[in-house]
């Protein structure tokens, strides 16, 4: 029988868990005896209890769920690089690792879980075609990610976002205004009108125009030539510095005019692109927020600092880091789900079985046998 283990987080704040109890039923029926090390879930609000009453083996040594032949991680590898050392130096070769990697940002720490010999999954990896749709965890994690961003946005700007008709007068919405139309963009849009602000947003995609329109907001056109600006699987193309000049040009007085700007725009495995300069900044009026989701990457506006708020011209700055752990509840409800639909994609009989013609195995398979095997990887790190 295949032993499953699940592990407390080591990064520093991260308080989701990679398997809350509603789905270990599933992986038990499936042949695999889940080792659940003690207290993991307690930060998402998940009780030991409750996983024991689902089926797995509450232990309360780490090296034991540790020693699991198949773990599964919110956060490994180079999503996990410094706190994450001393769980691979207890790791034997063999042992399968699945969870976020951070693979295109920090390559060098899946070659450092490939020497190892560890075999490594990197969720983020997962090819976009709809046999993997219910195991996309990045779609999961960028849903929660864009709701927080609102509520942040909400808690910090000065005045309310609905309008509201009282005795003492009519005050105005709050005018939202979101970048990049991804799945947080799209989340920070629907959470934005539902809390009656009027919302505009913007993609170099033009294909997403529809989706933003659905959802009550308007699109803003933009005279780019931006054909060429979705890759495969729909993400977002890194564009030349000459096209992201004339954006700011064009976007400068749509944030000048806005309360709240929602920044969400990110090219994977790369620094996200600048597009909110100091200059539109100073235009926009004081007291107005800017939250800015692509941080970790450096940021959308050029004032950000990741992990901290700034203020500069009288306008609040975030640059909030992994927010779907301020949400752990249901961060980790739906990446569970996700991972474990990944985990029955691979297990046969209570045994993992590895169909590496399979684009979802393939697409996702980092490390093996002692080395790097993804291609693209291996590219960079040539």
């Amino acid at each position: 029988m295949t032993i499953l283990g699940i592990v407390r987080e080591s990064y520093p704040g991260e308080r989701r868990v990679a398997l809350v109890p509603t789905v270990i039923p599933s992986l038990v029926k499936a042949g695999l005896e889940v080792l659940f090390e003690t207290q993991a879930g307690l930060a998402a609000g998940f009780a030991d209890a409750q996983y024991a009453e689902k089926g797995a083996r509450v232990v309360g040594s780490r090296d034991e769920a540790l020693a699991a032949d198949v773990l599964v991680r919110v956060r490994a590898a180079g999503a996990d690089a410094q706190c994450g050392t001393a769980d691979l130096e207890r790791l034997r070769p063999g042992q399968i690792v699945v969870g976020l990697c951070d693979p295109l940002g920090d390559p060098r720490a899946i070659a450092a879980w490939a020497a190892r010999g560890v075999t490594l999954f990197a969720l983020e990896l997962l090819p976009r075609i709809t046999r993997a749709q219910s195991m996309d965890v990045l779609s999961s994690m960028a849903t929660v990610a864009g709701y927080r961003a609102v509520l942040l946005a909400a808690m910090t700007l000065p005045r309310m976002f609905p309008m509201l008709m009282t005795a003492a007068g009519t005050l105005t919405p709050a005018r939202v205004f979101v970048v990049g139309a991804g799945v947080a963009g799209l989340q920070a849009i629907a959470t934005a009108r539902r809390l009656g602000a009027v919302v505009s947003a913007y993609d170099v995609r033009p294909a997403v125009k529809e989706q933003v329109q659905s959802l009550g907001a308007r699109f803003v056109e933009m005279p780019l030539e931006s054909s060429q600006a979705e890759a495969a699987g729909g993400y977002a193309r890194a564009m030349d510095e000459d096209f992201y000049r004339r954006q700011r040009e064009l976007m400068h007085r749509v944030v000048a005019e806005s309360d709240v700007v929602i920044a969400t725009a990110a090219v994977p495995g790369q620094r996200a692109p600048v597009l909110v300069t100091e200059a539109m900044v100073a235009a926009m009026a004081p007291g107005s927020v800017i939250v800015d989701l692509a941080a970790e990457r450096g940021g959308n506006c050029e004032l950000t600092q990741p992990g901290q708020t700034v203020v500069r011209h009288g306008v609040s700055i975030l640059g909030p880091l992994n927010l779907p752990a301020e949400v752990p509840d249901h961060a980790s409800q739906m990446y569970a789900k996700n991972v474990t639909n990944f985990l029955l994609h691979l297990v046969n009989d209570g045994q993992v079985r590895l169909d590496l013609e399979d684009p979802i195995v393939a697409e996702t398979l980092v490390a093996r046998d002692g080395r790097v095997v993804h291609p693209r990887l291996i590219e960079m790190l040539a």
